[in-house]
């Protein structure tokens, strides 16, 4: 065990029976990084409700572009969240959390056992992303390559629960 000094309440690394490196940073939930990936991503340390707030969150700083750790509530408005390791909840096309900006709650969209990683639909908040990327997500419903809402069509962009910000720009009719 390996104490860490950069971190606000992030006591320990720990290494798992599956080599993943994971630091425990609150009651609910904690990051692991797969040292064969790379990848980190915020996996859950309890059980969650269909509807159920995972987290609260502050807006952290406001920019007017949207960079890969922004979220997206308005045009040229573009967050980072606080606390700050929210930024590792990563994307799926069947996402189990949803980030709702008007209550500043993550939700969760369906049950949640622990261990399980903590999984949002970006285009859920971003119109047009700084850094699109095809998905690796392995969900039958994925939907390729992720951009943001204003490339999604309209039947598939509406299977989803979507920010109060992307739900107007889709109803204003702004994909041109």
């Amino acid at each position: 065990m390996t104490l860490l000094t950069d971190a606000p309440s992030t006591p320990f690394y720990t290494a798992d029976a599956e080599n993943l490196i994971s630091v425990s940073i609150h009651d609910f939930a904690e990051v692991r990084r797969n040292p064969i990936t790379d990848q980190q991503g915020l996996y859950s340390l309890r059980h969650f409700q269909r509807d159920e707030k995972v987290a609260a969150f502050d807006a952290g700083i406001l920019s007017d572009e949207p960079t890969y750790l922004t979220i997206q509530i308005g045009d040229g408005k573009h967050i980072t969240l606080e606390p700050s390791f929210l930024q590792y909840v990563n994307h799926s096309c069947d996402p189990n959390v949803f980030f709702d900006i008007h209550g500043m709650k993550l939700l969760a969209l369906k049950e949640i056992h622990p261990g399980d990683e903590l999984r949002f639909f970006y285009p859920s908040t971003e119109w047009n992303m700084a850094q699109p990327f095809q998905c690796s997500c392995g969900s039958p419903r994925c939907i390729g390559t992720i951009q943001g809402a204003r490339y999604l069509p309209t039947n598939r962009i509406n299977e989803y629960r979507l920010s109060e910000f992307i739900r107007q720009k889709l109803a204003d009719g702004s994909r041109a």
